[in-house]
């Protein structure tokens, strides 16, 4: 039956003189915002703009906030003599079970002598290393730590920044991801460059890198505004958000500036990119993305800070098949969402930044894609 329907899907095309049946788009996952996710934090803990988020193989879940936007009134307890009962604020990194408990917390400012003065940005990869980039203005380091804390690796130089043809210094790195099959770090660099740039994750030597459409990155001149309906810029905007590894080898770039996310194999080619909210201005509409875990990662999921919304999209055709969330200060609703990821069962927790300064989870109700 299914062949026969396959043939005249082909017939109709041709007699039509039309493109050939598209397959069929996925069916958007249906999220349900968890209220009581995460737990209070212990130690009279309060936490500022959260600016990353991660899970990693045992489905914890890790995010990286920056103490230093913690208003005076938000860390009252901090003060001489203190202003309130609330609050101190919690070491720059928290581990959380699945089920929201703190596991432990490290990092903030004095851990490391190239600690972030903003923290961007955090990823567990499969062997349990920690990294964390950051963007302030000379945050030009992404530094590798064991899961407990432990200083393994620094790619960069703080302070020191060579444009986006440099191939040892970063540019204000915004997010990173592992693939230790093949020993290499990627790293979307970022605020201050515009490229993709790949180091070997043990050494931190350099590999390669690339701008939009795989190109080499032009010079580092201003660029003109994001204008909606224009024809896609040649070159990536600022910031470089994000970078994602797909299971089938492909390599997924947030380039939030230009309302798009570009798609390229492992060594740079390019192969295709994909528009979103085009008519998104200021700070674009491509924050983070992650991915549904099917086995074909069917569903692309994308962090929308500028509409407050995370974007659904079938990952094969590009489209935008759902959403959730909208602004706001409710539970389930956005103010700057920043980062996102998602667990093996598909849960996606969010992570927001400004004056949000806190992380949400979002259950998965409907079934995985067979």
């Amino acid at each position: 039956m299914l062949h026969r329907l396959v043939l005249a899907c082909a017939a109709l095309a041709a007699l039509a003189a039309a493109p050939p049946c598209l397959a069929q788009a996925p069916p958007a996952p249906t999220y349900q915002v968890d209220p009581h996710w995460p737990k209070t934090l212990p130690n009279n803990w309060g936490i500022g703009q959260a600016a990353g988020v991660a899970v990693d193989r045992r489905d914890h879940v890790w995010v990286v906030h920056r103490p230093r936007t913690m208003t005076e009134d938000e860390r009252g307890a901090t003060l001489v003599p203190p202003r309130s009962e609330c609050c101190v604020p919690a070491p720059s990194v928290i581990e959380f079970d699945p089920d929201g408990n703190v596991v432990q917390a490290w990092g903030g400012p004095g851990h490391h002598p190239s600690w972030p003065a903003n923290e961007h940005g955090i990823y567990v990869d499969a062997a349990d290393n920690v990294w964390v980039a950051g963007n302030g203005n000379s945050d030009h380091v992404l530094l590798k730590f064991t899961r407990d804390g432990w200083f393994l690796l620094q790619i960069g130089v703080t302070g020191e920044t060579g444009g986006s043809n440099d191939t040892q210094r970063l540019g204000r790195p915004a997010d990173v991801e592992v693939d230790l099959a093949t020993d290499e770090v990627f790293v979307a660099d970022g605020y201050q460059n515009r490229r993709v740039i790949v180091f070997n994750a043990t050494t931190g030597a350099y590999l390669r890198h690339w701008g939009a459409y795989g190109r080499p990155p032009p010079a580092d001149a201003p660029l003109p505004a994001y204008v909606a309906g224009q024809s896609p810029s040649a070159s990536f905007a600022n910031p470089v958000h994000c970078v994602r590894l797909a299971r089938d080898g492909l390599v997924y770039v947030c380039d939030r500036g230009n309302d798009r996310i570009q798609v390229f194999r492992r060594d740079g080619t390019f192969v295709r990119e994909i528009l979103v909210a085009t008519s998104t201005l200021g700070s674009g509409s491509v924050w983070d993305i992650d991915f549904l875990p099917d086995r074909a990662e069917s569903v692309l999921l994308a962090a929308d800070g500028s509409n407050n919304t995370v974007w659904l999209l079938a990952r094969e055709a590009g489209e935008i098949i759902g959403r959730f969330g909208r602004s706001g200060r409710n539970a389930g609703e956005f103010h700057w969402v920043h980062n996102m990821a998602v667990d093996s069962r598909g849960n996606v927790f969010t992570t927001e930044v400004d004056t949000g300064k806190r992380a949400q989870r979002f259950r998965l109700v409907s079934q995985l894609p067979r």
